[in-house]
């Protein structure tokens, strides 16, 4: 087994064929990279949605993340390619497809993401903001997400590891052109089909080397935001007795003090 796995002949036609490996690759870039645009757009949305404090927007936010992350990607990606194409809609690729379904899966992942972001940030910020006149809307953009995002970056770079697992999911789909796809027709191609175990080999270590260092980037990166977390009570310590906050200030004439 091992001998026939260092066959030269068999990693000779892996060469010969490399242009499957190389397009497959490219597709499967293309297809992460605008179902993470989509998903970074719904994400957002629904993200917001779910802490505006508006029950029916919080209600629509909560089934579409319930029921997404609820149902496997794979069927919700074979429903929209099979529906779509039996209605008769022409142009309607695998490659679209992908993104599409892509998008709106991880799209609710991104949106806990998000709501928790905006959650773990203290809600003394956003009354100071009141308290100096400023807009919920302001309120969100200019002072509560430009914090989150320190905080949920790291959870974002994983959510683009797994998204570039999941164009895996495409497989299944006619005419899908993504890596695994291109993978498993060199493994059964006449001609190929003796080189199957090469072949899985590269697809795994391509898809390791475009994932590997993103999950590592974002281990380091939320490491980091640990210690600094950790650190923060030392100095906090140090605040001056007369230093007291827009938030404290508020609290303490609402408490008539």
């Amino acid at each position: 087994m091992v001998m026939i796995m260092f066959d030269p002949a068999k990693w000779n036609l892996i060469w010969t064929h490399r242009q499957a490996f190389i397009d497959g690759t490219v597709s499967t870039i293309v297809m992460a990279f605008f179902g993470l645009v989509i998903a970074m757009i719904l994400g957002i949305i629904f993200g917001l949605m779910a802490t505006s404090g508006r029950k029916p927007l919080e209600v629509i936010s909560r089934v579409y993340v319930e029921f997404i992350q609820n149902t496997p990607v794979m069927l919700q990606a074979l429903f929209l390619f099979y529906s779509v194409t039996f209605a008769g809609v022409k142009g309607f690729s695998a490659l679209l497809c992908g993104i599409i379904a892509l998008g709106i899966y991880h799209g609710a992942y991104i949106s806990e993401v998000v709501r928790a972001g905006i959650y773990s940030v203290p809600k003394g910020q956003s009354e100071a903001a009141y308290s100096q006149g400023f807009s919920q809307l302001q309120t969100m953009f200019l002072i509560v997400l430009p914090q989150t995002l320190r905080i949920i970056l790291p959870p974002m770079v994983n959510q683009v590891v797994n998204l570039i697992k999941n164009t895996s999911c495409m497989f299944l789909a006619g005419g899908a052109v993504d890596l695994i796809s291109r993978t498993n027709a060199f493994a059964v191609g006449e001609g190929t089909a003796s080189a199957a175990g090469q072949g899985y080999i590269i697809g795994g270590v391509i898809f390791f080397v475009i994932c590997f260092p993103l999950s590592t980037l974002a281990s380091k990166w939320e490491q980091k935001l640990k210690e600094k977390d950790t650190a923060k009570p030392t100095n906090t310590n140090k605040k001056k007795p007369d230093d007291i906050s827009d938030a404290e200030l508020d609290e303490m004439i609402k408490n008539g003090i």
